[in-house]
């Protein structure tokens, strides 16, 4: 069975930013960057296995708030003989997956098959299982991980992650310990690069590329009559709280998308922003408008 959290993650992989919750005056570049998926990997890679707490010996009492009892009517739930040895078994080779985990120590092996059994047979989920028990920072967001891909977390992890079937419990461990994880949807990995000013340039001088690509400047409205490049749509970074929510209703996902800024730093911000929502392919124009004048095209003016 999916938790709450897992369903909602599962339906909902590219949710949108509110405008409520940045105000449009004032977005924080720290939370475009945050946005990222390979934010949510830190616990794998960072936490030091001496952090681990000691799990409590008896389990039925911890049980009995996030346990749901199995019937009918609400989505299966995983069926799946817990184990590390789905090698192979599925090739997710350009892939990324949303992943959701718990972790418990290398020395809790007995509450590592407790917990498998409570999700097999007794109807568990998961996600809430590692809010009460797992070790890793993740807890908090039900053991969520967000999108991963190949090269982002410890092998035998990636291993058992890009092996495993949709929906189903595998079991690892890795040098923090042992995991339960679980795979609950894949996509297509997006490509997110940057282009150099003079291979833009030479885009540029191709009319069909300026019908066809999605080109996007989020300098200030002050910035762009100083400097313009033609074909891109400005959308001021101020006023992200405004544009950000109605990006995949304004653009097309599966479109090249290219990114303009000043110097490339915010570009990239919001080029990880729209990887993060789904954007297939998006480029970020490697030093901004500035590089592009002095590179590419003597016209454009600096400033």
């Amino acid at each position: 069975m999916l938790g709450l959290r897992a369903r909602a993650a599962a339906q909902l992989p590219r949710p949108s930013p509110s405008p409520s919750s940045a105000p449009a005056a004032s977005l924080s570049l720290a939370r475009l960057a945050c946005a990222s998926p390979l934010a949510a990997l830190a616990p794998l890679a960072a936490a030091p296995p001496s952090a681990r707490a000691t799990q409590p010996a008896s389990l039925s009492a911890r049980w009995a708030a996030p346990m749901r009892p199995g019937g009918t009517g609400g989505p299966s739930r995983p069926t799946t003989r817990v184990l590390c040895t789905a090698a192979g078994s599925v090739q997710r080779e350009g892939k990324e997956l949303l992943v959701q985990h718990l972790l418990v120590g290398e020395k809790d092996v007995r509450l590592l098959v407790d917990l498998e059994k409570s999700i097999i047979a007794g109807g568990a989920d998961l996600s809430d299982l590692a809010v009460e028990h797992s070790l890793c920072p993740s807890k908090e967001n039900g053991g969520m991980l967000g999108w991963v891909r190949r090269g982002q977390m410890v092998p035998e992890f990636e291993e058992a992650a890009f092996s495993a079937p949709l929906n189903k419990v595998v079991r690892c461990k890795t040098k923090f310990g042992w995991h339960l994880l679980q795979v609950l949807a894949e996509r297509d990995q997006c490509v997110l690069q940057d282009i150099d000013p003079e291979e833009l340039h030479t885009k540029m001088q191709d009319p069909s590329f300026l019908e066809e690509a999605q080109l996007i400047d989020v300098r200030e409205p002050d910035e762009v009559v100083k400097a313009s490049l033609p074909g891109f749509k400005v959308l001021p970074l101020r006023q992200f709280g405004t544009w950000g929510p109605v990006m995949t209703d304004e653009f097309n996902p599966q479109k090249d998308t290219y990114v303009l800024c000043h110097h490339g730093m915010r570009s990239m911000q919001v080029a990880k922003w729209l990887q993060s929502h789904g954007f297939k392919k998006i480029y970020n124009v490697a030093g901004g408008i500035h590089a592009y004048a002095v590179k590419a095209d003597s016209s454009i003016p600096t400033y």
